[in-house]
Protein backbone atom coordinates (compact mmCIF):
# COMPACT_ATOMS: atom_id res chain seq x y z
CA UNK A 1 0.00 0.00 0.00
CA UNK A 2 1.07 3.59 -0.43
CA UNK A 3 2.46 5.69 2.36
CA UNK A 4 -0.72 7.79 2.34
CA UNK A 5 -2.71 4.69 3.17
CA UNK A 6 -0.34 2.92 5.55
CA UNK A 7 -3.01 1.83 8.01
CA UNK A 8 -4.03 -1.82 7.68
CA UNK A 9 -7.19 -2.54 5.73
CA UNK A 10 -9.87 -3.54 8.23
CA UNK A 11 -11.88 -6.60 7.21
CA UNK A 12 -15.13 -7.92 8.66
CA UNK A 13 -15.76 -11.61 7.91
CA UNK A 14 -19.48 -12.30 7.43
CA UNK A 15 -20.02 -16.07 7.26
CA UNK A 16 -22.69 -18.15 9.01
CA UNK A 17 -20.57 -21.30 9.19
CA UNK A 18 -18.37 -21.00 12.32
CA UNK A 19 -15.66 -23.30 10.95
CA UNK A 20 -15.41 -21.40 7.67
CA UNK A 21 -15.58 -18.04 9.49
CA UNK A 22 -12.62 -18.98 11.67
CA UNK A 23 -10.68 -20.14 8.61
CA UNK A 24 -11.39 -16.89 6.75
CA UNK A 25 -10.33 -14.78 9.75
CA UNK A 26 -7.10 -16.77 9.88
CA UNK A 27 -6.56 -16.30 6.14
CA UNK A 28 -7.06 -12.52 6.38
CA UNK A 29 -4.60 -12.32 9.26
CA UNK A 30 -1.92 -14.03 7.16
CA UNK A 31 -1.99 -11.32 4.45
CA UNK A 32 0.29 -8.35 5.20
CA UNK A 33 -1.57 -5.05 5.28
CA UNK A 34 -4.88 -6.58 6.38
CA UNK A 35 -6.45 -7.13 9.78
CA UNK A 36 -9.67 -8.96 10.63
CA UNK A 37 -11.61 -6.71 13.01
CA UNK A 38 -14.29 -9.29 13.70
CA UNK A 39 -16.69 -11.85 12.34
CA UNK A 40 -20.45 -11.99 12.04
CA UNK A 41 -22.67 -15.01 11.38
CA UNK A 42 -25.82 -13.16 10.25
CA UNK A 43 -26.71 -10.00 8.37
CA UNK A 44 -28.12 -8.43 11.54
CA UNK A 45 -24.92 -9.13 13.42
CA UNK A 46 -22.88 -7.63 10.58
CA UNK A 47 -24.92 -4.41 10.74
CA UNK A 48 -24.32 -4.15 14.50
CA UNK A 49 -20.57 -4.54 14.03
CA UNK A 50 -20.51 -1.95 11.23
CA UNK A 51 -22.41 0.54 13.38
CA UNK A 52 -19.72 0.47 16.05
CA UNK A 53 -16.50 -0.54 14.27
CA UNK A 54 -14.72 1.08 11.29
CA UNK A 55 -14.57 -1.46 8.46
CA UNK A 56 -12.98 -1.02 5.03
CA UNK A 57 -13.89 -4.36 3.46
CA UNK A 58 -16.51 -7.06 3.95
CA UNK A 59 -15.62 -10.65 3.18
CA UNK A 60 -19.25 -11.51 2.66
CA UNK A 61 -20.88 -14.92 2.29
CA UNK A 62 -23.93 -14.38 0.09
CA UNK A 63 -26.04 -17.14 1.69
CA UNK A 64 -26.75 -15.97 5.23
CA UNK A 65 -29.56 -17.40 7.38
CA UNK A 66 -31.46 -14.12 7.72
CA UNK A 67 -30.74 -12.23 4.48
CA UNK A 68 -29.13 -12.69 1.09
CA UNK A 69 -25.71 -11.07 0.94
CA UNK A 70 -26.64 -8.76 -1.93
CA UNK A 71 -29.71 -7.57 0.00
CA UNK A 72 -27.42 -6.82 2.93
CA UNK A 73 -25.05 -4.90 0.66
CA UNK A 74 -27.98 -2.91 -0.77
CA UNK A 75 -29.27 -1.97 2.69
CA UNK A 76 -25.78 -0.94 3.79
CA UNK A 77 -25.46 1.38 0.79
CA UNK A 78 -28.88 2.87 1.56
CA UNK A 79 -27.74 3.49 5.15
CA UNK A 80 -24.64 5.33 3.95
CA UNK A 81 -22.01 2.63 4.50
CA UNK A 82 -19.32 2.82 1.82
CA UNK A 83 -17.58 -0.44 2.76
CA UNK A 84 -16.28 -2.44 -0.20
CA UNK A 85 -17.29 -6.07 -0.58
CA UNK A 86 -15.56 -9.26 -1.63
CA UNK A 87 -18.37 -11.77 -2.11
CA UNK A 88 -17.86 -15.40 -1.11
CA UNK A 89 -20.31 -17.83 -2.67
CA UNK A 90 -20.90 -21.28 -4.09
CA UNK A 91 -23.32 -19.83 -6.66
CA UNK A 92 -22.23 -19.25 -10.25
CA UNK A 93 -25.12 -17.03 -11.37
CA UNK A 94 -23.65 -14.31 -13.60
CA UNK A 95 -26.81 -12.22 -13.26
CA UNK A 96 -26.09 -12.02 -9.55
CA UNK A 97 -22.49 -11.07 -10.33
CA UNK A 98 -23.67 -8.14 -12.46
CA UNK A 99 -26.04 -7.00 -9.72
CA UNK A 100 -23.25 -7.15 -7.17
CA UNK A 101 -21.02 -4.81 -9.16
CA UNK A 102 -23.50 -1.97 -8.67
CA UNK A 103 -23.53 -2.59 -4.92
CA UNK A 104 -19.81 -2.28 -4.31
CA UNK A 105 -18.80 -5.91 -4.84
CA UNK A 106 -15.23 -5.58 -6.10
CA UNK A 107 -14.37 -9.30 -6.25
CA UNK A 108 -16.06 -12.71 -6.20
CA UNK A 109 -14.44 -15.78 -4.63
CA UNK A 110 -16.05 -19.14 -5.37
CA UNK A 111 -16.17 -21.80 -2.65
CA UNK A 112 -14.25 -23.87 -1.91
CA UNK A 113 -11.16 -21.69 -2.20
CA UNK A 114 -7.59 -21.84 -0.99
CA UNK A 115 -5.61 -19.32 1.04
CA UNK A 116 -3.65 -18.53 -2.14
CA UNK A 117 -6.88 -17.56 -3.94
CA UNK A 118 -8.01 -15.19 -1.20
CA UNK A 119 -4.53 -13.76 -0.76
CA UNK A 120 -4.42 -12.93 -4.48
CA UNK A 121 -7.78 -11.13 -4.30
CA UNK A 122 -6.81 -9.18 -1.19
CA UNK A 123 -3.45 -8.11 -2.61
CA UNK A 124 -5.13 -6.92 -5.80
CA UNK A 125 -7.74 -5.04 -3.79
CA UNK A 126 -4.99 -3.34 -1.76
CA UNK A 127 -3.22 -2.29 -4.96
CA UNK A 128 -6.44 -0.86 -6.36
CA UNK A 129 -7.22 0.91 -3.09
CA UNK A 130 -3.73 2.42 -3.07
CA UNK A 131 -4.20 4.18 -6.40
CA UNK A 132 -4.59 7.92 -5.88
CA UNK A 133 -4.29 11.21 -7.72
CA UNK A 134 -5.43 12.18 -11.19
CA UNK A 135 -5.02 9.74 -14.05
CA UNK A 136 -2.92 10.93 -16.98
CA UNK A 137 -5.24 9.24 -19.45
CA UNK A 138 -7.35 6.22 -20.37
CA UNK A 139 -4.42 3.81 -20.11
CA UNK A 140 -3.80 4.69 -16.48
CA UNK A 141 -7.49 4.31 -15.63
CA UNK A 142 -7.48 0.90 -17.35
CA UNK A 143 -4.39 -0.19 -15.44
CA UNK A 144 -5.96 0.82 -12.12
CA UNK A 145 -9.10 -1.20 -12.85
CA UNK A 146 -7.07 -4.14 -14.15
CA UNK A 147 -5.46 -4.62 -10.73
CA UNK A 148 -8.77 -6.06 -9.52
CA UNK A 149 -8.82 -8.73 -12.20
CA UNK A 150 -7.01 -11.99 -11.64
CA UNK A 151 -5.02 -13.08 -14.72
CA UNK A 152 -6.24 -16.65 -14.31
CA UNK A 153 -7.33 -19.20 -11.71
CA UNK A 154 -5.24 -19.14 -8.55
CA UNK A 155 -3.02 -22.15 -8.29
CA UNK A 156 -4.20 -25.11 -6.28
CA UNK A 157 -1.65 -27.06 -4.23
CA UNK A 158 0.74 -28.95 -6.47
CA UNK A 159 -0.83 -32.07 -7.96
CA UNK A 160 -4.46 -30.96 -7.54
CA UNK A 161 -6.67 -29.87 -10.43
CA UNK A 162 -9.78 -27.69 -10.52
CA UNK A 163 -12.02 -30.16 -12.43
CA UNK A 164 -11.17 -33.04 -10.08
CA UNK A 165 -11.71 -30.80 -7.05
CA UNK A 166 -15.18 -29.96 -8.39
CA UNK A 167 -16.01 -33.66 -8.78
CA UNK A 168 -14.77 -34.47 -5.27
CA UNK A 169 -16.74 -31.53 -3.90
CA UNK A 170 -19.87 -32.68 -5.71
CA UNK A 171 -19.55 -36.23 -4.38
CA UNK A 172 -19.07 -35.02 -0.81
CA UNK A 173 -21.90 -32.49 -0.96
CA UNK A 174 -24.22 -35.19 -2.29
CA UNK A 175 -23.63 -37.54 0.65
CA UNK A 176 -25.67 -36.79 3.76
CA UNK A 177 -23.78 -39.40 5.79
CA UNK A 178 -20.31 -38.41 4.63
CA UNK A 179 -17.74 -40.41 2.69
CA UNK A 180 -14.41 -42.05 3.35
CA UNK A 181 -11.49 -41.49 1.01
CA UNK A 182 -12.24 -44.89 -0.48
CA UNK A 183 -15.86 -43.90 -1.07
CA UNK A 184 -14.85 -40.68 -2.81
CA UNK A 185 -12.27 -42.55 -4.88
CA UNK A 186 -14.94 -44.95 -6.13
CA UNK A 187 -17.45 -42.17 -6.81
CA UNK A 188 -15.01 -39.95 -8.71
CA UNK A 189 -12.81 -42.57 -10.35
CA UNK A 190 -9.48 -41.67 -8.72
CA UNK A 191 -7.14 -43.46 -6.35
CA UNK A 192 -7.77 -43.53 -2.62
CA UNK A 193 -4.54 -41.63 -1.94
CA UNK A 194 -5.51 -38.92 -4.44
CA UNK A 195 -9.01 -38.69 -2.97
CA UNK A 196 -7.52 -38.18 0.50
CA UNK A 197 -5.38 -35.28 -0.77
CA UNK A 198 -8.44 -33.49 -2.17
CA UNK A 199 -10.45 -34.18 0.97
CA UNK A 200 -7.70 -32.86 3.21
CA UNK A 201 -7.53 -29.76 1.02
CA UNK A 202 -11.26 -29.19 1.59
CA UNK A 203 -10.74 -29.62 5.34
CA UNK A 204 -7.90 -27.07 5.28
CA UNK A 205 -10.18 -24.66 3.39
CA UNK A 206 -12.88 -25.01 6.07
CA UNK A 207 -15.39 -26.57 3.66
CA UNK A 208 -15.32 -30.12 5.05
CA UNK A 209 -14.90 -31.79 8.40
CA UNK A 210 -13.59 -35.22 9.30
CA UNK A 211 -14.17 -37.66 12.14
CA UNK A 212 -13.07 -41.24 12.84
CA UNK A 213 -15.45 -44.11 12.15
CA UNK A 214 -14.76 -47.18 14.24
CA UNK A 215 -15.44 -50.59 12.73
CA UNK A 216 -15.22 -54.07 14.08
CA UNK A 217 -11.46 -54.53 13.70
CA UNK A 218 -8.40 -52.54 12.72
CA UNK A 219 -7.77 -48.82 12.67
CA UNK A 220 -10.73 -46.44 12.40
CA UNK A 221 -11.45 -44.86 9.01
CA UNK A 222 -11.84 -41.12 8.59
CA UNK A 223 -15.25 -39.99 7.36
CA UNK A 224 -15.41 -36.62 5.59
CA UNK A 225 -18.56 -34.47 5.58
CA UNK A 226 -19.35 -31.31 3.67
CA UNK A 227 -19.81 -28.46 6.11
CA UNK A 228 -23.56 -27.84 6.61
CA UNK A 229 -24.35 -30.24 3.74
CA UNK A 230 -24.31 -27.47 1.11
Amino acid sequence: MSGADSQPIRVLVVEDDPVAADAHVMYVGRVPGFVAVGKAHTGAEARRVLDRTPVDLLLLDLHLPDVHGLQLARSLRAAGHQTDVIAVTSARDLTMVREGVSLGVVQYVLKPFTFATLRDRLVRYAEFRGTAGEASGQDEVDRALATLRAPGPAALPKGLSGPTLERVTGALRGSAEGLTAAGVAEAVGISRITARRYLEHLVDAGRAGRSPQYGQVGRPELVYRWVRGR
